[in-house]
């Protein structure tokens, strides 16, 4: 073991010392900020105006919201029902943002559904609730009861307004903690792509050389790749640590700059919010502190980012060895540069289609398909993040776990096979790579 820490150490400093680990360094953690900072500046930005479809089959509303018009937003009502699906597809209903569905239940259970094409804003959200929620009043006042609009609204239930994306009515799709996992998983794969071709190459180019001859002249074929794979390995987690440091600040200095906390009194400007309060009804003054980017709030308020990352170092460990072992046999077993890239595009293909499976668990959580993706070794690091930024049921964490086990025991399984095929191809050359070679050497 002393001599794989030997050449691992050489292949860490010799990979730090390079020009494109450093570029690396400094390149890609500031182009991560300047996406974040895109999603920040970008994210809060919605439409200023809405046209909004009330389908009131019932005619309870009788075609009637509002006593004067909103600037914000504009109302409209359909003859008779009509069917999410038709509201989606119809071309004479495209130019409306939403659909405000009324049905003749609603005076009983105070619930209503908002079918979105754009997710509106809090404010807009409130001020919809809010209109809604005042005819509502009125109808329920005239026709049930003998007291007041003001008599009645202290003692009135409130109404239950749900918005939902028109394109995904059953929300079945995840939330935007979601999408954070799958950023965890893609920087596990792409750090793993990265340095699995630096292992690829680096075998090739000493096999090429001869310097391997010499190598092995001091160390046993299983510790030089176990050595190299360590050394690399140990350079992708320093460059890792180096981009949470950069990213970390930039965070910081954009909460503490560019994006404040717009609920902590110390960052209000009183003057004007309370010129804005003079204009807005008491139920948009509730909810006006809370109109602020949901990017800035899902960075700043949702993620655990200690707990993320601690799961994240674990999986980007195992998963790296699991495929950097599989790299370096291809570099071994390889007798021309060719053959490399010809047995690297089933490697690439796999870490593709490990990122569309973290996609895939993404848009249908609870499908079998994604829960097998959950334990396939070659998948699951990716989808296990996404898992794991969604919440995992009650009494269900144990999967997570499971997870890992089944990587680590695979990893262990690669690596024993990758280093047979590495043991008898690395001293062998000019010779085309066929699958009975590869059989052949994982037998002796």
């Amino acid at each position: 073991m002393r001599n794989s820490w030997l050449i691992a150490l050489r292949e860490w400093k010799e990979r730090i010392s390079a020009r494109s680990f450093l570029m690396l360094s400094i390149l890609g953690p500031l182009s991560v900020i300047g996406l974040i900072y895109m999603l920040f500046a970008l994210g809060g930005q919605t439409k200023q105006h809405w046209n909004v479809l009330i389908a009131d089959p019932a005619g309870i509303m009788e075609n009637k919201i509002l006593s004067r018009e909103d600037d914000a937003v504009s109302y409209s009502f359909a003859d008779g029902y009509l069917e999410i699906e038709e509201f989606e597809k119809g071309k004479r209903f495209q130019e409306f943002d939403a659909l405000l569905e009324i049905n003749e239940k609603i005076l009983s259970n105070k619930t209503a559904y908002v079918f979105f094409r754009e997710k509106p804003s809090m404010r807009m959200q409130t001020r919809i609730q809010y209109q809604a929620e005042r005819r509502l009043e009125e109808v329920l006042v005239k026709e049930f009861t003998k007291f007041s609009i003001s008599e009645f609204r202290k003692i009135k239930q409130p109404l239950t307004l749900g918005f939902r994306n028109v394109y995904d009515p059953n929300d079945k799709s995840s939330d935007l903690r979601g999408w954070v996992g799958l950023f965890y998983g893609t920087v596990i794969f792409i750090f793993i792509f990265l340095f699995g071709m630096t292992i690829l190459r680096s075998v090739s180019r000493e096999k090429s050389n001869r310097i391997v001859e010499v190598l092995l002249g001091c160390v046993n074929p299983k510790q030089l790749m176990l050595g190299k794979i360590i050394g690399i390995g140990l350079a992708a987690f320093f460059q890792f640590i180096i981009w949470v440091i950069f990213i970390g600040l930039g965070l910081y200095l954009m909460r503490e700059n560019l994006f404040p906390n717009l609920l902590d009194a110390s960052n209000m400007n009183i003057p004007q919010l309370s010129n804005e309060v003079l204009a807005q009804t008491s139920q948009e003054q509730f909810f006006s502190a809370r109109e602020y980017n949901e990017f800035v709030e899902l960075v700043y308020e949702r993620i655990n980012f200690t707990f993320m990352t601690g799961y994240f170092i674990l999986f980007f460990i195992v998963g790296y060895f699991f495929y950097g072992t599989l790299f370096a046999s291809i570099g071994a077993s390889s007798g021309s540069e060719s053959d490399g890239q010809q047995f690297v595009l089933p490697l690439i293909f796999m870490l593709c289609f490990a990122l569309y499976s973290g996609y895939f668990a993404l848009q249908y959580p609870e499908s079998s398909l994604s829960t097998l993706f959950h334990y396939l070794p070659f998948t699951s690091p990716v989808v296990v993040m996404v898992k794991l930024s969604q919440g995992y049921p009650i009494g269900h964490f144990y999967e997570l776990f499971l997870s890992l086990l089944l990587l680590l025991l695979s990893s262990l399984a690669v690596l024993s096979i990758a280093g047979r095929i590495y043991a008898n191809g690395i001293l062998q050359f000019g010779h085309r790579v066929r699958l009975k070679h590869l059989f052949r050497w994982m037998r002796y």
